[in-house]
């Protein structure tokens, strides 16, 4: 018998909303990403409860034991209990009725079979008892024992329920998956068979869905495989994801995190910020980053100009187009360029230059720092004794 065991597991306001439900006769299981993980050794943070009680009996279960009842999803049968401010989402078990790739309607059911079948992948249909008890209604243990990500039941059946399970089959693949196993053919056949109905996805969910994907620790083998199936081109045209394997491994050598809004930069493509919805703020620090990368500036130009982070971005993604290491002591350089700080201002050299001539001579004071490693002060700028050659 397979058990979880977890300090989520055992906070007493977990266990007090799965003992409200109890005490009416009601199941209380948990279900999805928090079993998942829990198995898989990786860290939980959302915690979501499966139960035969419809929304109304989960309301009125929560208030006779006194915890806060959020009917922040009820038409889709989930109630969020707040026990000690600690949120738990609380989804009556659904059988799919009808679906059209985007919404489905849905039914209630007081079998766990059912909800199983409506999920998305078998390491995903695997539940919990409060006592750390693990159901597999389907036999998705093997499946999660060996890291293997695989459709529940045929592959084109449940895309064709939620055409964003494409998607969500190469985030959870270089999230979850085992790169040595490779990838299901069915899944990858089946993906390739449906990119009509990803065209009808809303830009704002692709766009989110594949900025997860690409914050995988590794996501270089998944964007492949979905370049091989013709989703990364219809999501992306002119997309390419030759750099983005030299990108992880260049982020690895400088010691930065992943990051999403870097890697999609080092993919590309036609107006990407609009393909994918991406916020204002998104959409600059994209287009901000691939400038910067394109420019010939050194590391601690980029630093100054960009200051520590944005510097470093600009660097790998540049070093990956290039497929050049990651230079030596470059973070180093980046962060004492981000600290320093142009003595001049306009007025140092008013009113001798002013309008245009004002801001080239400020220009060419600036390069003349930046070239002397940012050591000339003020005096010795302005009597053009900086140091420099």
């Amino acid at each position: 018998m397979t058990r979880i065991s977890e300090d989520w597991l055992s906070e007493p306001a977990t266990q007090a909303v799965c003992a409200a439900l109890e005490a009416g006769g009601a199941q209380a299981l948990f279900v999805g990403g928090c079993v998942r993980n829990a198995l898989m050794g990786v860290a939980v943070s959302d915690i979501d409860i499966s139960t035969d009680a419809v929304p109304e009996r989960v309301i009125a279960l929560a208030k006779a034991a006194g915890i806060k009842a959020v009917p922040t999803g009820i038409d889709h049968g989930t109630v969020t209990l707040v026990k000690d401010g600690i949120p738990h989402e609380v989804t009556s078990f659904r059988k799919d009725i009808e679906t059209d790739g985007r919404r489905a309607v849905v039914a209630y059911s007081t079998r766990i079979e059912d909800d199983a079948a409506r999920r998305d992948f078998t390491m995903n249909a695997l539940y919990a008892r409060p006592d750390g008890t693990v159901l597999d209604p389907l036999g998705g243990l093997p499946d999660l024992r060996a890291r293997r990500v695989r459709f529940i039941g045929e592959a084109r059946d449940r895309i064709r329920e939620d055409y964003l399970r494409s998607l969500r089959y190469f985030r959870f693949h270089a999230w979850y998956g085992c790169d040595a196993l490779g990838f299901d053919p069915e899944a990858l056949a089946a993906i390739a068979d449906t990119l009509d109905g990803l065209a009808t996805l809303s830009r704002e969910r692709v766009g989110a869905e594949l900025l997860k994907l690409l914050a995988a620790p590794d996501p270089a083998p998944s964007v492949a495989a979905m370049r091989s199936t013709g989703a990364l081109g219809l999501f992306l045209p002119g997309s390419d994801d030759r750099a983005l394997a030299p990108l992880v491994h260049l982020e690895r050598q400088a010691g930065v995190a992943p990051d999403g809004l870097r890697r999609l930069a080092a993919l590309g493509g036609v107006d990407v910020a609009e393909a994918l919805r991406l916020s204002k703020a998104k959409a600059r620090a994209l287009a901000a980053m691939r400038e910067a990368a394109a420019d010939t500036a050194g590391p601690s130009e980029l630093g100054y100009r960009l200051k520590g982070s944005a510097g470093r971005d600009a660097l790998l993604l540049r070093c990956a187009w290039l497929e050049q290491n990651w230079p030596e002591g470059a973070g180093a350089q980046i962060d004492h360029g981000a600290a320093a700080k142009f003595p001049v201002i306009a007025r140092d050299l008013m009113p001798e230059y002013t309008g245009a001539a004002l801001g080239k001579r400020l220009a060419d004071l600036e390069k003349i720092w930046i070239s002397a490693g940012f050591t000339g002060d003020k005096v010795a700028l302005l009597s053009g004794d900086s140091g420099a050659d």
